[in-house]
């Protein structure tokens, strides 16, 4: 599918049952409820879906179901990268036999801690082992590990490199729209740059917050693609302290805590992560204006 036209892709929670389980009929529930709310493209086992701590079968268990049930409807996104190269590759040569993933997400390298030769070669070898386009995830926060936009761009001249989801901020997402290729796909993985990005040109926002916001997020793009600039605004700087709630407490416990809230049932974090208190929870709903 053309991932152009996705503005808004959903990095997904990974819903888990009573006993910690992966669970289908809440995933079923749960990818409905997001394409039905301003949802345009998923990432499926990404940060958001506690991909630390999903096993490679489950992984591949989730990835073909999630296939199954979103049956076409959108972009779909499986996250394979990890800071083994070798592991990277075998694993998205696997992902790459599932029909129905349209692009394999890869994270920067974590742990590790290569140069930017390092960097650039492991993207290399990565895209030199597999058909499957590949979206670059800068994401330094959790890795440790920063891409330069100067090494996005160069990966950017790479056949079956078509993207990036970047976390350094405005100067890096300026630059990458301005130097990559003009079909190269440009996504803030910040929710709170999710105004400001489409602004300067990017394609648009891979969010934790369209879980919850979602259809507000797609009215503010909605706004801007109308050339109403100030409603647009305003509607990012109200939209702003519910982003930011969901990232009091480490994701994606606050996430799961306002899905589960709302009806759409999650379940709860796997551990190292813990639920949020219920002090952490009434301060979260408060700022997303759900009723306690």
């Amino acid at each position: 599918m053309d991932l152009k036209k996705a503005r808004i892709i959903t990095a997904m929670a990974t819903p888990f049952d009573d006993k910690g389980q992966l669970d289908f009929t809440k995933l079923k529930a749960l990818i409905n409820y997001l394409l039905a709310n301003g949802s345009e493209g998923l990432v499926v086992g990404g940060t958001t879906g506690e991909s630390p701590t999903l096993s490679h079968q489950e992984k591949l268990d989730l990835y073909k179901k999630t296939v199954e049930l979103v049956d076409g409807r959108v972009p779909l996104i499986a996250g394979t990268g990890s800071n083994n190269t070798a592991e990277t590759i075998s694993f998205t040569k696997e992902v790459e036999k599932i029909q129905g993933i349209d692009a394999v997400l890869v994270v920067a390298p974590y742990y590790n801690k290569p140069n930017q030769a390092g960097i650039y070669a492991h993207f290399e070898a990565v895209s030199q082992n597999t058909d499957m386009p590949i979206i670059i995830y800068n994401v330094p926060g959790r890795t440790s590990v920063v891409i330069d936009p100067e090494t996005t761009v160069r990966l950017s001249s790479l056949d079956n490199i078509i993207g990036v989801k970047d976390c350094l901020g405005m100067d890096a997402l300026s630059y990458i729209v301005e130097q990559a290729n003009e079909d190269f796909l440009v996504y803030s993985g910040e929710d709170n740059l999710a105004f400001p990005a489409k602004c300067v040109g990017a394609t648009g926002i891979i969010s934790v917050a369209s879980h919850i916001i979602g259809k507000e997020m797609a009215d503010m793009y909605d706004l801007l693609a109308a050339g109403k600039v100030d409603q647009a605004a305003e509607k990012h700087r109200k939209l702003l302290p519910k982003m930011n709630s969901l990232f009091t407490v480490p994701s994606p416990a606050p996430v799961k805590m306002a899905l589960n809230h709302l009806g759409i049932d999650t379940g709860d974090v796997r551990l190292p992560l813990v639920a949020c208190t219920q002090e952490e929870k009434q301060k979260i709903l408060e700022s997303l204006q759900l009723k306690n």
